[in-house]
């Protein structure tokens, strides 16, 4: 286990980036980072599926669970776990919130070339995984588990939670690069190539991530893989006020970096 405080923006480091580049087959080590605050009950059943989906392709690869201090019995349950297989370990951040910065947190203590996410409460299949990383192999620098590509779905939100999202969607139309946008830059469920994230800055709070790589990282290539969100497992939505305050702030400073008004400053590298 790990315990640590980080900054406020999160910059990769670019010192491995030799190593990396020139090891697009999928070859090298993957990283599932899982952000968890207070999912205890969805832990066992979540690591049993995502391995049950992982162990067939014959892949190297680690489950980093990122838990921002739940005091919930999520710790014990994955030490007990962790110490039946290595490949499950477990890093806990105190005194912070904030999925993206839970998943920068994981993705800075790995040394893995290909890094990515997917949310505890089963919302995410595990068996999509397969194809995501398929994706991968075939050379695709960004691969996203997708709810708006044909084939994929919301499951059952009700209207005024898909006229939200929508909207959501919509705004981030102008600053999404042509020929590398998605349609579901809101998605907790993807996989990325290191060598696109070295040396930016970036921003910790809030639930949208994806969308900052795709306005931000250095992509050649975007593939979105369709899925239908399902029903939450166990526990509670973290959407609130802040998540919307958050996703406003990001979306000024996305526009500002995107359109020359304002460049994004590194605060901090990982040596």
């Amino acid at each position: 286990m790990v315990t640590a405080a980080i900054p406020s923006r999160i910059v990769f480091d670019a010192a491995t980036e030799s190593e990396l580049i020139g090891t697009r087959p999928l070859s090298q080590k993957m990283a599932l980072t899982i952000p968890t605050l207070r999912e205890a009950g969805n832990i066992p059943v979540l690591l049993d599926r995502v391995r049950a989906a992982l162990d067939p392709l014959k892949i190297d690869y680690e489950i980093l669970i990122v838990d921002d201090d739940s005091c919930d019995g999520t710790e014990e349950i994955v030490t007990a776990i962790a110490q039946k297989d290595p490949r499950v370990r477990l890093l806990v951040r105190k005194g912070q919130r904030g999925l993206s910065g839970a998943v920068l947190y994981g993705w800075a203590n790995t040394s893995a070339s290909i890094v990515g996410v997917m949310d505890a409460d089963l919302q995410h299949p595990p068996e999509l995984l397969p194809k995501l990383v398929a994706s991968l192999q075939s050379g695709t620098d960004l691969v996203i588990g997708s709810r708006y590509t044909e084939g994929g779905g919301l499951g059952e939100w009700n209207p005024f939670r898909k006229l939200l999202s929508a909207a959501a969607v919509w705004v981030t139309l102008p600053i999404q690069r042509t020929g590398l946008r998605a349609n579901d830059p809101m998605s907790g469920f993807f996989f990325v190539r290191r060598e696109c994230l070295n040396g930016i800055a970036f921003q910790e709070e809030g639930f949208k991530l994806l969308l900052e790589i795709l306005v931000r990282a250095r992509l050649s290539s975007v593939r979105e893989i369709p899925f239908a969100f399902g029903q939450r497992y166990r526990g509670a939505s973290k959407a609130n006020l802040k998540v919307a305050v958050d996703y406003g702030r990001l979306l000024a400073r996305l526009y500002r970096s995107r359109f020359g008004f304002k460049q994004a400053v590194p605060v901090r590298s990982f040596d």
